[in-house]
């Protein structure tokens, strides 16, 4: 049977789930003491603050005001929760007391940072009461209650709590309107059937004030206390603070900045916006899921199924406050309980990525101003002429005839088609841009898209009933509506009037945000609550319609004021739709503006960066965060997009770029050309050196995103996932594994000839010649002269790798070499996925081949678990083994003596195998 004990002052007001089975019982309500006040703090509390207000008194000359009452002065500053956020407001003390907040100024923060804030809640400020909680099959019902109204408008008094025990290691909480249904992102998540049996995590509530509180159980760390700050639930204005186990978060995207997040008065906004990637903006999409690691290793993630606009608080309590103007409270609370697991439960709920084509895993190569086709296929042959691996070209908006999507320039671009067809002769790939904005001032009749679209009403409207126009590349435009499926039928036929011309394989779909180089229209924005609300996050420019559409726009599913950040997600969903269904193959999209469950439909590039050195050192931070959010085909434009780059920056970027999961060298218009055919013999061989690596490992990095694809693994991966229980990992964010298996340390600054960097406990291989390091988790000079990017493999792995040719085509075809490391023990293992890299659903159809390979007690063994007939086309002709102790006096494969070679750093190499990978072999060395 559950209880719930009867409250004293000393007890904290809240219920435990004792059983899971049974009814609960309301016994007792209390007042809730402030969560960090404990018997000893509290006396502390209070004169700690009292004597530091009464020393800035006597210092400031009494500027900072009268007295504040003892209640507040009990809030220590890091504690102190927002009660006045509205930015470009100078809060005064009538404005907060109006409130019912507490008010202490605080000595202004250093320029461009963020303070104390001087309006914050007491700890008896009015909430949510738990008025009545039951129990249902998968969880409990309870009804929230507010009886003292809050200062935003449209307060909703009575709020239903679902709380769902969905897996022993998820937990779902929602809160919305008990009486009136809101607006829910149409997103497709799990529908559980039965309880958790055994939950990792136990639960319990505050029922006066509300509150969540949630702990694991086999540590008893709280990772949810959300009894710090008063639940606010008004219409356009939703807010819950919790309190956090440790300082290291990371993710909240999308965002420029360390990977992990300042917890030092740090707001981060979400609210899809096209600006060039700058810390502290908002950016091109918007994640509302953050990860945590706590004391000890353990790691939980917390997503928030919203899609409004919405701004983070971080504060160095530590502690956290969601605010979101829109929608439902909707959370997900994974428990782990390591980082790896947390990224595999998210993924459980917004979906797996697709499994990209082999051939998206090469090298790509753009920039905006070829100025023609035919320029373009003079860099593609460039490129075949120095034999530097490439397999896919791609054009920015120049090939458009006025920038009109869907439309070819007959002029500058009339070869295109010729090109296209020559890349496909030999085993490259063609890819465009496209941009939602469809021109809107042709001459009727000439125009196809937009008459056709405005007959079939699939434009953003006004609130008027008309089509929204704003103004993009081609002038004046109109917005496709992506959350209208009959979009996707006109989509879909655009793209197949194009292709028929020119027979693209993949699509970039960009300015997705949407961008609008107007604000809200050529109309301006209605007044009203959409575009003027009663609160507006922190977003750039201040405005909810600032360089995008107005958010009163009209869409099919709802107002754009709900939709505007699930733009990106909903045009990359039709589009992937479109791709299968014109090539009949697996798409290839990459998008700028991104949203949970994106990465089952695209992948994405970091935006418009520059060609600084800064700039490729938070491209590493960048990707791993999007490695977090489930969109692992992930990189940044190499070389930096905007702005002129050096030989020696792009030399060293091409290193990096060479292990970004998505490859791309992508330059603007009226710089100097930065494809690796532009530079010296040194830096261009520099460069074709490291894409022939990459080119080498494809077999091993086509293996990570199967995994990606199959059960959520990460594929450019943070160290912290690999060695959670070493902290000084948790804030690395120089380097990164791809795997479990293969660390990258680049150089990231200019003039130098080695880096430093952290090697974690164990034996590690130097990937080029097998000799090995010993760290015991430190950090180690690495030679790197300018043609050298260090990489390491683990020991206990395995990697496929195969010879490189310039294209996937070609390589795919060449034998493959087995790269063992072994561990002290002398064991290892790996693995390989093999397919036709391009068939839609392969590993759902059977029609795959996985093959594991183990070494211990001195024995390789290849075993075939799953074969296809594309196994048998390729074979495996050489093995290396890093860490063989003594010279062998003999090898034998499947019994029979075979030639070897033996170095003095231990690298044990057979070749000429000849094995077939669709047939299983040992070799044992003596």
């Amino acid at each position: 049977m559950r209880s719930y004990q009867k409250l004293t002052t000393a007890q904290p007001a809240s219920c435990r789930v004792e059983e899971e089975g049974a009814a609960p019982m309301a016994s007792g309500r209390g007042k809730l003491a402030p969560w960090w006040v404990g018997s000893g703090l509290l006396v502390a509390a209070v004169l700690l603050s009292t004597i530091t207000v009464w020393v800035l008194r006597q210092v400031s000359g009494g500027w900072l005001g009268p007295t504040p009452p003892p209640k507040c002065l009990l809030v220590p500053e890091s504690h102190r929760f927002d009660c006045y956020p509205e930015r470009h407001v100078v809060v005064t003390q009538e404005l907060c007391e109006s409130r019912g907040c507490c008010f202490i100024q605080s000595p202004p923060p250093a320029e461009g940072k963020q303070g104390v804030p001087w309006c914050f809640y007491p700890p008896d400020f009015p909430s949510y009461t738990l008025e009545s909680l039951n129990q249902t099959a998968l969880g409990m019902v309870g009804l929230l209650v507010r009886r003292e109204k809050a200062y935003y408008p449209q307060d909703i008094e009575r709020l239903r709590l679902d709380v769902e025990f969905e897996t022993d290691t998820r937990l779902h909480i929602k809160i919305t309107d008990a009486a009136n249904p809101r607006y829910e992102v149409p997103l497709d998540v799990p529908r559980v059937m039965k309880r958790a049996e055994n939950p990792i995590y136990s639960l319990n509530f505050s029922w006066d004030p509300f509150g969540v509180l949630l702990q694991r159980k086999a540590t008893g760390t709280v990772l949810l206390n959300t009894t710090v700050a008063p639940l606010i639930f008004a219409d356009q204005f939703l807010q819950i603070s919790t309190s956090l186990p440790s300082k290291f978060l990371y993710g909240l995207g999308e965002h420029r900045g360390s990977l992990v997040h300042s917890l030092d008065w740090n707001t981060l906004t979400l609210w899809a916006r096209d600006v060039s990637p700058t810390e502290s903006f908002n950016l091109y999409g918007a994640h509302p899921f953050y990860l945590l690691m706590e004391e000890g290793g353990d790691a939980h993630g917390v997503f928030l199924l919203n899609s409004n606009a919405m701004e983070v608080a971080l504060q160095p309590a530590p502690g956290l406050t969601w605010r979101t103007i829109g929608g439902v409270l909707d959370f997900y609370i994974f428990l782990g309980p390591d980082p790896n697991m947390v990224i595999q439960q998210y993924q459980q709920v917004i979906g797996f990525p697709a499994m990209p084509p082999l051939w998206a895993l090469g090298f790509h190569l753009c920039r905006w101003g070829y100025g023609s086709s035919n320029e373009t296929w003079q860099t593609v042959r460039a490129m075949r002429n120095y034999q530097i691996p490439q397999d896919a070209q791609w054009n920015d908006i120049d090939y458009m005839d006025g920038y009109r999507d869907f439309t070819l320039d007959s002029q500058k671009f009339a070869s295109l088609p010729s090109l296209v067809e020559d890349l496909h002769r030999h085993g490259q790939h063609y890819v465009m841009i496209l941009d939602p904005g469809i021109s809107s001032t042709s001459p009727h009749g000439s125009y196809w898209p937009f008459d056709e679209g405005l007959r079939r009403g699939l434009f953003l409207n006004t609130t008027q009933g008309r089509p929204l126009i704003g103004q993009v590349w081609p002038g004046f435009t109109a917005f496709a509506d992506f959350s209208n499926p009959d979009t996707h039928q006109w989509w879909l036929e655009n793209l197949q009037h194009f292709y028929a011309h020119v027979p693209f394989d993949g699509l970039w779909i960009d300015m997705n945000e949407p961008s609008n180089f107007m604000d809200g229209s050529e109309d301006g924005c209605p007044p009203g609550e959409f575009d003027s609300p009663p609160y507006t996050p922190a977003v750039l420019g201040d405005s909810l319609s600032a360089k995008t559409v107005c958010a009163s726009a009209k869409q099919k599913a709802s107002v754009h004021y709900n939709l505007h950040n699930l733009y990106g997600l909903m045009e990359a969903k039709a589009t992937a739709s479109a791709l299968i269904k014109i090539r009949g193959k697996r798409p290839f999209i990459i998008s700028r503006s991104t949203f949970p469950s994106q990465g089952r439909y695209s992948g994405h590039w970091l935006g418009d960066n520059r060609s600084q050195w800064k700039d490729m050192y938070y491209s590493i931070p960048g990707l791993l965060s999007f490695s977090l959010f489930g969109i692992p085909l992930v990189g940044a434009d190499i070389c930096g997009f905007s702005g002129s780059t050096s030989e020696e920056l792009c030399t060293r970027w091409m290193q990096l770029g060479a292990f970004y999961p998505f490859s791309r060298n992508h330059n603007t218009q009226n710089e100097k050309a930065q494809d690796p055919t532009a530079f010296s013999p040194a830096a261009r061989t520099a460069m074709k050196d490291v894409l022939l690596t990459r080119y080498s490992l494809l077999p091993f990095l086509y293996t990570l995103f199967h995994h990606a694809h199959l059960q959520g693994d990460t594929v450019a991966r943070p160290l912290f996932f690999e060695f959670p229980r070493d902290v000084a990992t948790w804030e690395l964010d120089r380097q990164f594994l791809w795997g479990q298996s293969l660390l990258v340390t680049p150089v990231l600054e200019p003039g130098v000839h080695s880096v430093t960097g952290y090697v974690p406990q164990g034996t590690w291989y130097d990937f080029y010649t097998g000799s090995s390091v010993n760290s015991s988790g430190e950090m180690l000079k690495m030679s790197a002269p300018l043609e050298h990017l260090n990489l390491h493999i683990r020991e206990g792995s395995i990697l496929p790798t195969q010879k490189p040719g310039t294209t996937t085509e070609v390589t795919r075809g060449n034998p493959l070499r087995l790269i063992v490391a072994l561990s002290s023990h002398g064991t290892a293992w790996g693995d390989l996925f093999w397919d036709d890299g391009e068939s839609l659903d392969t590993f759902e159809k059977g029609n795959y081949s996985y093959v594991v390979f183990n070494v211990t007690q001195n024995i390789f063994t290849s075993t075939v678990l799953h074969a296809s007939t594309e196994a048998t086309k390729v074979t495996i002709g050489t093995l290396s083994i890093f860490g063989v102790q003594k010279p062998p006096s003999k090898v034998l494969l499947n019994g029979q003596e075979k030639p070897f070679s033996y170095l003095d750093n231990q690298v044990l190499t057979v070749s000429d195998l000849g094995m077939s990978l669709s047939q299983g072999f040992s070799l044992q060395w003596l």
